[in-house]
């Protein structure tokens, strides 16, 4: 009776742990799925609007498969493995165009990790000792560091690279790009930790409490 017993758990636990990896092959299955039916329905978009791939790259459907399945990761928790965001630019030449697509959308990924590390400490403040008038400036501190925030992400290399050619000689660039969501706190909380210590003289520990991501 006791080994049926053993044998029925043992055939219970391999059951529930074949159920698992099925549930997550068909779960990547459909991810894989709608990345490339989204992929191609933006490349039938992009191409009709006149965008082109630039010289040696892949294919547009390809480009933009491989941008979309970047965009439907999820990490061991579930939650966006990436941060992503768009970028146009317009100029005379291609580089010129390029590089301010790729500001643009650094700057809309520094606004998205400004907003992100903002209910962070949202929360914490709402815990914390400090003031009406403290709570004020680390307040007014967050919303002043997208653009330093920008700037420790460096150069970003784009998923991809669009241009299309316009009617006053100049062209046009769109960019996608992305960041790892977990990279971009600790970017974030680096420059913040930075600018609470030299402007509100904020001790490491002080700053250690606003900035901790699940408090007690």
């Amino acid at each position: 009776m006791k080994k049926f017993y053993i044998l029925t758990l043992v055939t219970v636990f391999f059951s529930m742990a074949v159920f698992a990896q099925n549930t997550e092959k068909e779960q990547k299955k459909e991810l894989t799925d709608k990345a490339i039916k989204s992929a191609r329905q933006e490349a039938k978009k992009y191409s009709k609007e006149g965008w082109k791939t630039m010289p040696g790259s892949i294919p547009m459907d390809k480009l933009l498969e491989n941008a979309w399945m970047k965009q439907v990761a999820t990490d061991e928790n579930g939650q966006p493995m990436y941060l992503t965001a768009d970028g146009n630019g317009v100029a005379e030449s291609k580089s010129v165009a390029e590089a301010q697509a790729i500001e643009f959308a650094k700057l809309q990924l520094a606004g998205t990790i400004e907003s992100n590390i903002a209910s962070i400490i949202k929360g914490n403040l709402a815990n914390s000792q400090e003031s009406t008038t403290e709570a004020t400036s680390v307040t007014e501190i967050i919303q002043s560091s997208k653009n330093i925030i920008a700037q420790q992400m460096g150069y970003i290399n784009p998923a991809f690279k669009l241009y299309r050619d316009l009617k006053d000689k100049k062209v046009e660039v769109q960019v996608r790009i992305f960041y790892e969501t977990k990279q971009s706190l600790i970017i974030a909380k680096k420059a913040i930790r930075k600018e609470l210590k030299e402007k509100l003289q904020k001790t490491d520990e002080q700053v250690d409490k606003l900035l901790l991501d699940n408090p007690k």
